[in-house]
C-alpha cells in the first residue's frame, strides 16, 4: 500500500511540473472513481461525463495548489462534489423557471403512491447532503475521517448526517413496501 502511495506521489509531482503523460496517468487512475461519484450525485450519465471532464480540467489547472499530494483522492472528490452541487443548483433553478403554477393540473412532483422505487430512484429523492454522504461512505468506501476532510465538516457531523441519510433512504424505500 505504501509503495502505491509513493508511486502516486511521484506521478503527482511529475504532473505538477507539466508532465502531460503523468497527468494522463492520474486521469486514467481516477476517471472511474470520479465518474461513479458524479453519476451517483447527478443520476444522469451525460451530466456525470460533463462534470468528470470539468473536474479533470480544474485539477489540471489547480494541481500546483494541492498542499499534500497524499490527500489527492480527497481533494479531487471535493472538486467533483462542488461541481455536482453547482450542477444540481442549476438544474433546480431551470426547473423552477420552467414550472408555471397551474392549479388545475395535479402536481407532477408528488410521488405516485403505487410507484416502485429502485435504490437509484430512492437516492435521487434524497437531499444533496444525504446523497453525497451515502455515496462517499457506502459506495466509494471512504472512512468517516476522510469524509470529514472532503466535506470540510466535523467528524460528528459526518456521523449524524450519515445516520440521517440512512433513515431518509430507508423511508424512501419503505414507501415501496406500502405502495
Amino acid at each position: 500500500m505504501r509503495v502505491v502511495d509513493e508511486e502516486l506521489n511521484q506521478i503527482i509531482h511529475r504532473a505538477r511540473r507539466g508532465d502531460k503523460e503523468a497527468f494522463a496517468q492520474l486521469v486514467k487512475r481516477y476517471k472511474g472513481h470520479v465518474y461513479r461519484y458524479a453519476a451517483g450525485m447527478l443520476g444522469d450519465r451525460m451530466d456525470a461525463e460533463d462534470v468528470s471532464q470539468e473536474a479533470f480540467i480544474k485539477v489540471y489547472y489547480s494541481l500546483s495548489g494541492l498542499d499534500n499530494a497524499y490527500a489527492f483522492s480527497s481533494w479531487i472528490i471535493r472538486i467533483v462534489s462542488n461541481l455536482c452541487k453547482d450542477r444540481l443548483k442549476k438544474r433546480a433553478k431551470e426547473q423552477r423557471l420552467r414550472d408555471e403554477p397551474d392549479e388545475t393540473i395535479a402536481d407532477q412532483h408528488l410521488p405516485d403512491p403505487l410507484e416502485k422505487l429502485s435504490i437509484e430512484e430512492a437516492m435521487a429523492r434524497l437531499t444533496v447532503d444525504h446523497r453525497e454522504i451515502l455515496l462517499l461512505h457506502e459506495v466509494q468506501g471512504y472512512r468517516y475521517e476522510e469524509i470529514a476532510d472532503i466535506l470540510e465538516v466535523p467528524l460528528g457531523t459526518v456521523k449524524s448526517r450519515l445516520f440521517a441519510a440512512r433513515m431518509a433512504l430507508r423511508k424512501e424505500l419503505g414507501k415501496e413496501d406500502r405502495g
